[in-house]
């Protein structure tokens, strides 16, 4: 398909969402349209695409769990700062995808152009749509179709079997004869209609058929009666219309999602080890001369600066990692909210943790099993082996020695630690916060600080060491 210029569409734009079914072949109690693909729900892609066609108002039909779609919906929306254009309705009971067009008719205009969408196809593109937006013109109704070796379960398109070959119907699989069902072109779910047409076509739909539902699709027929040109947008990108129906489905799509991902870094020359072996889950944006080892993840939103490299098996999310900075293999560095940074040229890992907060300045070295939250590191400062800093600002050049934690919670309370610049901590230390440890100073291996220490004093706070000549453990006692 030959994505058509961006321009001004000849109508305002609204998208009708179809996500009321229940999904009954995903086997969950989580409503269809809620699983994820890449870090996000189905619905959340769909909504997402009709956000940037420019849609003035985007109704979604919901059923199913409507409570947790709604949910879903509304904080998706506040979170791209446009709740003002969504619009839930519902469709209670579920008679047919006619009947849920119905349901969305008292949201719209009837000087829009209606795009209807599905909330289970959620790789459908902003430029295929544009295309058939463009094809409706106002005027006509536009089908997006696709030609299938197996069309099993899709509608089929039935033309003219003259030359014009113009768009007569689309025949459900239950209702397709024989010969209807080895047509091999189908329809994919998504048309876009003038509105003030639309309407008059959905309030003539009938459930006269094998499933005794209103099919949305029999609009097809309704405008060829009515003499309103029919005309099919033709897509030869599978991706853009697969559904989901099944784990099966969407595990495949997930793949495959993830392999298109993989193919757009490659493209801008970031170097993936395997690209079979990577999951996007949200954004990623790499600079020059990334490298991303295998079994990496990256969710909600990544930036990796020039000359990152990223070790084996690692998870990361919403970080940013600057320039040159290396995160070794089995690092998980979650900024969830707060976000986390890492500094020029850092030193992550091999199995290290960075949580909400944490800030590490340019060249800090945060070693093997150390957890950092909500603590700044600055400039050349070093924990290196199993330790914990939270809660804690932390000068330039500092050493903070194996085994050591900043003993921030006091069982209804966080507090702060401040270590100035060039402290060196010994192994095995508890500071008790609030603490500030004085620049230069020095803390003997095991102490535990509950006071603030001078710059430049060596502080030991330790019990006298006792030993006791010839001491015998105690035996067992025979049992008699």
């Amino acid at each position: 398909m030959t994505a058509l210029p961006e321009s001004a569409p000849p109508a305002p734009v609204d998208v009708v969402v179809m996500a009321a079914g229940k999904g009954t072949r995903m086997k969950s109690a989580l409503p269809k349209v809620l699983h994820r693909l890449g870090g996000r729900p189905l619905l959340s892609h769909v909504t997402a695409t009709a956000r940037r066609l420019g849609a003035r108002r985007v109704v979604v039909v919901t059923g199913h769990g409507a409570e947790q779609v709604e949910a879903s919906l509304a904080a998706d929306a506040q979170a791209a700062g446009a709740p003002a254009a969504l619009r839930c309705v519902r469709q209670m009971p579920q008679l047919g995808t006619g009947h849920a067009g119905q349901q969305a008719l008292p949201e719209l205009a009837d000087d829009g152009i209606v795009v209807v969408l599905s909330g289970d196809v959620p790789l459908i593109g902003e430029a295929a749509l544009r295309a058939l937006v463009t094809a409706c013109a106002g005027e006509r109704l536009a089908l997006l179709t696709i030609e299938f070796d197996d069309p099993t379960g899709y509608g089929r398109i039935v033309r003219d079997h003259g030359a014009s070959g113009a768009v007569r119907a689309i025949v459900e699989q239950k209702d397709a004869d024989a010969a209807q069902r080895a047509i091999r072109e189908v329809y994919s779910g998504v048309m876009a209609a003038p509105a003030r047409l639309l309407r008059g076509w959905l309030a003539r739909l009938d459930n006269r058929n094998a499933q005794n539902e209103y099919y949305l699709t029999d609009v097809v027929r309704l405008a060829a009666a009515d003499g309103v040109e029919v005309v099919a947008h033709r897509t030869d990108d599978a991706l853009q219309v697969a559904g989901v129906n099944s784990p099966s489905q969407l595990a495949a799509l997930e793949r495959a999602f993830q392999h298109r991902q993989a193919e757009a870094l490659m493209a801008q020359g970031v170097r993936l080890a395997d690209p079979a072996r990577l999951d996007v889950r949200g954004t990623l944006a790499c600079g020059a001369d990334v490298e991303i080892d295998v079994n990496c993840v990256f969710e909600g939103a990544v930036t990796l600066g020039t000359g990152v490299r990223i070790g084996a098996n690692c998870v990361i999310a919403n970080a940013g990692i600057e320039a040159g900075a290396v995160i070794h293999p089995f690092t998980h560095i979650d900024g969830e909210s707060a976000g986390v940074t890492v500094g020029e040229g850092a030193r992550i890992g091999p199995f290290a943790r960075l949580r909400p907060g944490a800030r590490l300045g340019a060249e800090v070295h945060i070693g093997n099993f150390v957890e950092v939250k909500n603590s700044t590191l600055a400039a050349g400062a070093k924990a290196n082996h199993l330790a914990y800093l939270g809660d804690a600002t932390v000068g330039e050049r500092v050493n903070y020695g194996a085994g050591s934690i900043t003993a921030n919670y006091d069982g209804a309370n966080k507090h702060r630690t401040v270590i100035e610049a060039d402290v060196h901590v010994g192994s095995n230390c508890v500071l008790v916060a609030p603490i500030t440890l004085g620049a230069g100073g020095t803390v003997g291996g095991g102490s535990t600080l509950s006071k603030s220490t001078e710059p430049g004093a060596l502080t030991v706070a330790r019990g006298r060491q006792v030993s006791f000549a010839n001491w015998q453990r105690p035996s067992k006692s025979a049992k008699g």
